[in-house]
This record gives C-alpha cells, sequence and structure tokens, in this order.
C-alpha cells in the first residue's frame, strides 16, 4: 500500500508546498538562509517547467524584519512581532520575486487573513485570484497579513504557523498535494528531541483521535511557532478535502523532488475525501 500511495505522488499536478521560519533561516542567527531559498525558488521553477501549478506558503516575514532591523532576539510582544512583519514581509518578497525571475518565473505575493476567509464575497475573491494567478504561469506566495492579523503570532507561541493557512488554501483552491517542510522528519509517537523511544509514523490512511493525541503544541526552533499539533490539524483540512499530504524535513528542500519522485520519506496522510467536508464550519469552529 505504502509503495503504490508513493508512485501516486508523481503524478500530482497542483501543489502547495508550506515552508516554515526554521527551514529559511540560519540556525546560528536567524538570517534568512538564501542559498537555500535560492534552491527552493529553483525546484518550484522546475516543476513548473515539468507542467505542474506550485503555490508556495512562506513563512519568514518576522525572521527577515528581525534581520532588516539588527535585532539580536526573537520579538516577544505583538506590537513588535507585527512592526518586524511589516518589515521583512517586503524585504522577503522581494528575494522571492529577484530569485524567480532568475529562472523566468513570476512570483506573486498574497496576503490572507481569517477575515477574508470567513467572508463569503472576499472567500470568493480569493479563490478567483488564486486560479487566475495559477493561469498566468505565476507562483503565487502567500502569508498570513501578520500586520493585521494576530491567529499566526500570539503571544504564546504554542499553535498556528502556517500549517493550517497552507491546508485552508490547498481546500480552497482544490490541490492535490500539500507538502509541508519542518525542522522535523515527520510524524512520531512521541517528540524525538525528548524521547528516544519514539516511534516514526511513515504512513497515515485515516487521522484518529489517537493520532491527534500524539500532537504536541512544541516547536523545537527561535524562529518557528507551528508545532505538531498545528501539522496534524492541516493535515485534517487537507485529507477531509480531498488533498494528500506529506510533512517532510525541510533540511534540505530538494526532499521536495524525491516526494514527488515517489520516494518513502516524511510522513504521508492521504486524502479520504469528506463528502460534509464545510472549509467553513472548519474556520468558524477552530481556527
Amino acid at each position: 500500500m505504502k509503495n503504490c500511495a508513493r508512485e501516486v505522488l508523481k503524478n500530482k499536478k497542483r501543489i502547495v508546498i508550506k515552508i516554515g521560519s526554521s527551514s529559511l533561516t540560519h540556525e546560528e542567527t536567524g538570517d534568512l538562509n538564501l542559498l537555500k531559498i535560492e534552491k527552493l525558488v529553483r525546484i518550484i521553477s522546475d516543476l513548473k517547467g515539468a507542467g505542474k501549478e506550485v503555490i508556495l506558503v512562506s513563512s519568514g516575514a518576522i525572521a527577515a524584519g528581525r534581520q532588516a532591523l539588527h535585532h539580536p532576539q526573537k520579538p516577544e510582544s505583538l506590537a513588535q512581532k507585527q512592526a518586524f512583519a511589516a518589515v521583512g514581509q517586503a524585504r522577503l518578497m522581494m528575494v522571492y520575486q529577484k530569485l524567480f525571475a532568475e529562472y523566468n518565473q513570476t512570483a506573486a505575493q498574497v496576503l490572507l487573513t481569517k477575515d477574508t476567509m470567513v467572508n463569503d464575497g472576499s472567500r470568493s475573491n480569493a479563490q478567483n485570484t488564486f486560479e487566475e494567478l495559477l493561469l498566468l504561469g505565476t507562483v503565487p506566495v502567500v502569508n498570513e497579513n501578520d500586520t493585521v492579523s494576530t491567529s499566526e503570532i500570539p503571544l504564546v507561541d504554542n499553535f498556528g504557523d502556517n500549517d493550517r493557512l497552507s491546508a485552508i488554501v490547498a481546500a480552497l483552491i482544490g490541490a492535490d498535494l500539500l507538502i509541508l517542510l519542518s525542522d522535523i522528519d515527520g510524524l512520531y509517537s512521541d517528540d524525538p528531541r525528548t524521547n528516544q523511544d519514539a516511534r516514526f509514523i511513515e504512513l497515515v490512511p485515516e487521522i484518529t483521535p489517537q493520532l491527534l493525541s500524539m500532537g504536541k503544541a512544541t516547536s523545537g526552533s527561535s524562529v518557528g511557532t507551528g508545532g505538531m499539533a498545528a501539522k496534524l490539524a492541516a493535515a485534517r483540512i487537507a485529507t477531509d478535502s480531498g488533498s494528500d499530504m506529506v510533512i517532510a524535513n525541510g533540511r534540505q528542500v530538494e526532499v521536495i523532488s524525491r516526494i514527488l519522485e515517489g520516494e518513502e520519506t516524511g510522513t504521508l496522510f492521504l486524502a479520504h475525501k469528506n463528502v460534509d467536508f464545510d472549509l467553513m464550519h472548519y474556520l468558524n469552529n477552530e481556527y
């Protein structure tokens, strides 16, 4: 079953890739890792050349702002985080625009908030915008609008990040596959950083209550905010909406290519489209 499930990934056409702050920055300084970002852009551009549609959900705005402002520590207050994001989002997008242009691709910035998604009119507009951007051959680069939204950057960084946002985007546009790149290899039965007996889980046919209990709302990074609980929440949205999802370690962004070549890397969550799936219900009750 595992091999067959992995083989199917080769034929995915509309792909959402989420990359976390810890995968975009230098561990020692928290500054943007331009070499890694360049590799990410090259891989996405190559996927585009192969005829695939790719949407990138990118963290890193706060980290980029922290670098631009020469601030040595992770921001603490909500206002400080939003100010850093205001500076960093423009800088991050500038990096993406420049690098994608080198590979003859066009990046398009899309900033979303929960209010955008829960309002019928604005959600429909967002969906139409995504469809038109993909039709035009661009690579939409998505982030939560941190300067006005507080759902991704709470005062206590214990649940959130762009994991759920990427799943919501995947559901909104009918993606075939969602890839979450993080600072962990995939799903474990417990936190492998603290429990050496934690068991790695390669395949998740269905998300059960027992599986959800394995999620730990923790993050081992000084720049990231999303823990495994957020990733499992994302998996529920993605798989219920009909999208397969893979959690993999973003330390080497080349893992994207290996996933799409059918290699057994990361944890694969199989889609099981729920006929009763209602994105609005999830947004109103859980997000």
